[in-house]
């Protein structure tokens, strides 16, 4: 028996962070018993135990017991577990170190004149009066900042301090650099624009929304060995010259001239702080995940490109060695159109890096800004070889916890995309596209997604650096939730499904860890979203009047919707919506025992259905809004009191379009859940597995490997449908892994954590097979069926320890399982093979 994944608030070994009270969490595995009958927490702060539970009944993600924290304290961890085998097991030693939490700052913000564009570096020259123990340096630079020691970096990370709504909050970070402080140092910031100081946001032909200038804050201290400390702090006493970073942004990448020559430095400027709370980190750190090896290809029209057979999001090394002077100019898109390169899609986002070369070797590499792209175009290289360049991989931390295939190649193609589409969108913040002139945190396509995210990765504290960010926003707005977070300068107000984000992420992290903090944190947020709902539909029905997206992007929309806004009623989403978002809140106000707030908002809930039953439903519960994406909201919410006939109006809807889908941004999460749900698994598999527009697999036949924004952003004859939004790595249609995960591989929760799951697969003959695997935080379930002549099924799955499960297989009793690894073989009865063979038809 072994104790595993050891972690503080979803964070392995945090160092830094905001933790509030915190959350541990550990995994058993490798175990021979079935459940824990003892466990034992034990905390300590320099050898000295400051929490020791005993061996008591301890779940497996359980509040910090009453302890007061200590600002910039490193404390250790344990914990133990006794199986019902006899077995006892200790978890490794673990950490968390605080943050300033309270402390005041010996540095102050310093800057430069901000008239050179120049990219800044500010340095301080020092020498330890005393043999170091530790070294902590706490740091804030924006735009964004990039910090070293004696020409080391102290931090793999990048794009720090990160991306927030700088006017009400800043984060700063911390690092450990015991190891990097020498007899005589020197510490050195390099200043970049990031998202606070560039073109970035709604409106792109204007200045910088949240600042023009740059700052910089930050504490370095060193504890020597007798227990003294020293701070070297910012102040007007640090120099500052200029880098050969000429040009930075997010939207038009970086230009370098390292013939430019040197400045003299200068004493840097006492300068006024940000608007926002300085704030410990909750940002995950963005690293280098991945690297790949491009393909070089030459275009009809003679241009030199590299091809990573991969659309992504970071940036790249390459190593060049041109003659002084000489410019090497990159490109980046998505797509080529005629086998040549192409970009237009990503609008005014230059995306590109140009580099001046002094006539030396170099490695280059882009400091602060990223791209989306597959394909880089190359100028200025004399002679190009492929292995002198590395596309860089950049996301947020997020620990892979899904992994899904089939045996239909196609439908694992469609998997792989939306994977891919996590990690280009999942930078610091969840985007929806990260490649043209936005790259936005859009909270409908993060609310959407969500599930889907959660089961193809670890996004517990992801989302609660993005949840945190959109409370923020609320309190500038009465409750109100932005259609984008961090809002930038987009001021659209709000919309349903979108503003709706607020409810359904915590509730959906909530139910994917079973952490009731997130709630917690966040119930002020939801009930400021519901409550906000409801004074506008009490002034004469506002909200339902409100400006709305509706099924965004839905095939059945009006002309005059000019093919963005679905033919559902939009008042009709926007109560059914205001309705979920109550209902959620009440649900989380359970949880969390407010028993007042939970009857108020339960209440809210009753009286929004009375109303949409009397404006929307006929007496017998027919719907009086006959689209796709109607007939699955008003199953998956209850809405119909006659749920009999909205499945079978639902499915005549399919029948009548030839079981083609009309869903957009609402509508497609469901569609296959849904009809799952209603009985008419044959018809969501249909539209699984159709290869034709619109349809999942025609990206997949069109050669995608990220989700499309569209269904048919290219074109059968290759070309890109639309120019002025049109992203090829949008991750929102990527929602249907969820039903892959639930229903297909049939890996359910049925209470918050995993802790118990529903195992109900859903078998098809076209797949042949399924092999699913998910580490929840209870511990990893998998489950494996494949089929033999259509009609033999063999079925595998794992309960973990600690946990379980309902497993329902076609033609069995259904039965109930305890920890453990199980094998089943059935055969499908006649009517359920029928059904298996009605879907089976391969379409070409």
């Amino acid at each position: 028996m072994r104790i595993i994944n050891c972690k503080v608030n979803h964070i392995t070994d945090p160092i830094g962070y905001e933790l509030g009270k915190p959350v541990f969490s550990w995994t058993v595995c490798d175990a021979k018993g079935k459940n824990a009958v003892a466990s034992r927490l034990t905390v300590r702060k320099a050898g000295q135990t400051l929490v020791d539970t005993g061996w008591t009944e301890l779940n497996n993600l359980c509040a910090c017991p009453d302890i007061e924290l200590s600002p910039r304290t490193r404390y250790t961890w344990q914990v133990s577990v006794k199986s019902d085998a006899g077995e006892e097991a200790l978890s490794g030693v673990n950490l968390f170190e605080t943050s300033r939490m309270g402390e005041s700052w010996t540095g102050k913000w310093i800057g430069c004149d901000d008239s050179d564009s120049r990219l800044p570096i500010f340095s301080k020259d020092f020498a330890p009066k005393k043999p170091v123990a530790s070294a902590r340096l706490y740091i804030c630079g924006l735009g964004t900042y990039e910090a070293s020691i004696n020409g080391i970096r102290v931090s793999d990370e990048y794009m720090t301090p990160y991306c927030n709504n700088y006017n009400a909050w800043v984060q700063y970070q911390t690092y450990d650099v015991t190891d990097l402080i020498s007899k005589t140092s020197t510490i050195s910031v390099l200043l970049g624009n990031g998202w606070y100081k560039s073109r970035f946001g709604g409106d792109t032909k204007k200045p910088p929304f949240y600042g023009d200038s740059w700052k910089l804050l930050c504490d370095l201290v060193l504890t020597y060995s007798d227990g003294s400390e020293e701070i070297i702090g910012t102040d007007e006493n640090w120099m500052v010259t200029r880098s050969n970073i000429y040009f930075s942004g997010i939207y038009d990448g970086e230009q370098v001239d390292d013939t430019l020559l040197p400045i003299n430095a200068i004493q840097a400027q006492i300068t006024l702080p940000p608007k926002g709370v300085l704030t410990p980190r909750l940002s995950t750190p963005v690293r280098i995940r991945k690297e790949i090896s491009p393909e070089l290809i030459i275009t009809p029209a003679g241009e030199t490109v590299l091809d990573m057979h991969q659309n992504m999001t970071g940036i790249f090394r390459m190593r060049i060695d041109e003659p002084k002077g000489a410019v090497i100019h990159l490109q980046f898109g998505e797509i080529l159109q005629k086998g040549n390169f192409y970009r237009d899609n990503l609008r005014s986002a230059k995306a590109e890096y140009i580099y001046v070369s002094d006539g030396k070797q170099h490695v280059i590499q882009p400091k602060f800004t990223f791209y989306g792209f597959r394909y880089v175009k190359v100028e200025g290289v004399r002679a190009l070889k492929p292995e002198d360049f590395t596309a860089l991989v950049l996301y947020s931390e997020i620990p892979r916890t899904g992994w899904l295939s089939t045996g239909n190649p196609l439908v694992n193609q469609l998997i792989h995309n939306a994977e891919w589409g996590q990690l280009g969108n999942f930078l610091d913040v969840p985007t929806d596209c990260p490649q043209r002139d936005e790259r936005l945190g859009w909270t409908g396509d993060a609310q959407v997604f969500a599930p889907t995210a959660c089961y193809q990765r670890d996004c517990a504290a992801f989302y609660t650096k993005y949840l945190h960010d959109l409370y923020e926003e609320q309190k500038l707005s009465g409750g109100e939730v932005p259609v984008v977070v961090p809002s930038f300068d987009l001021n659209k107000g709000s919309s349903t499904a979108w503003g709706d984000a607020a409810c359904v992420i915590p509730w959906t992290v909530y139910e994917f860890t079973g952490d009731k903090s997130i709630l917690e944190n966040q119930f002020a947020s939801m009930r400021g979203w519901v409550d906000f709902l409801e004074r506008l539909e009490n002034d004469n029905h506002s909200w339902r009047n409100h400006f709305h997206f509706g099924d965004w992007l839905a095939l059945d929309c009006p002309k005059a919707a000019k093919g963005f806004v679905g033919a559902t009623d939009r008042a009709f989403i926007a109560l059914t919506y205001f309705r979920y978002s109550a209902l959620l809140t009440s649900k989380a106000a359970a949880v969390i025992g407010d028993t007042q707030a939970q009857e108020h908002y339960k209440k809210l809930a009753d009286s929004i259905l009375e109303e949409i039953r009397k404006e929307y439903f006929t007496p017998t519960g027919r719907c009086a809004v006959p689209t796709q994406t109607a007939y699955l909201l008003t199953l998956r919410h209850g809405l119909s009191t006659d749920p009999a006939r909205i499945k079978k109006d639902l499915a005549d809807k399919l029948t009548s379009n030839e079981d083609m889908l009309e869903t957009g941004f609402v509508g497609t999460p469901l569609l296959c859940e849904e009809l799952t749900g209603a009985g008419y698994a044959d018809k969501a598999f249909k539209l699984l597995l159709n290869e034709e527009y619109p349809g999942w697999l025609y990206a997949v036949k069109m050669g995608a490997t990220t989700i499309w924004e569209r269904w048919n952003s290219v074109l059968p004859d290759g070309s890109i449908s639309d120019t002025g939004m049109n992203s090829l790595n949008h991750y929102s249609y990527g929602s249907i892994v969820h039903w892959l995960y639930q229903d297909v591989a049939g890996i359910a929760p049925l209470s918050p954590g995993f802790t118990k799951a529903k195992l109900e697969p859903h078998v098809n003959q076209v797949l042949g097979s399924v092999k699913a695997r998910f580490e929840s935080v209870s511990g990893e379930w998998r489950a494996e069926w494949s089929l033999i002549n259509g009609k033999e099924l063999t079925y595998t799955c794992a309960v973990p320890f600690g946990c379980t499960a309902s497993l329902s297989l076609p033609g069995m009793e259904p039965k109930n399982l305890d920890s453990g690894e199980y094998t089943f073989t059935c055969i499908l009865p006649e009517a359920e093979e029928n059904k298996n063979r009605a879907v089976s038809t391969p379409f070409n």
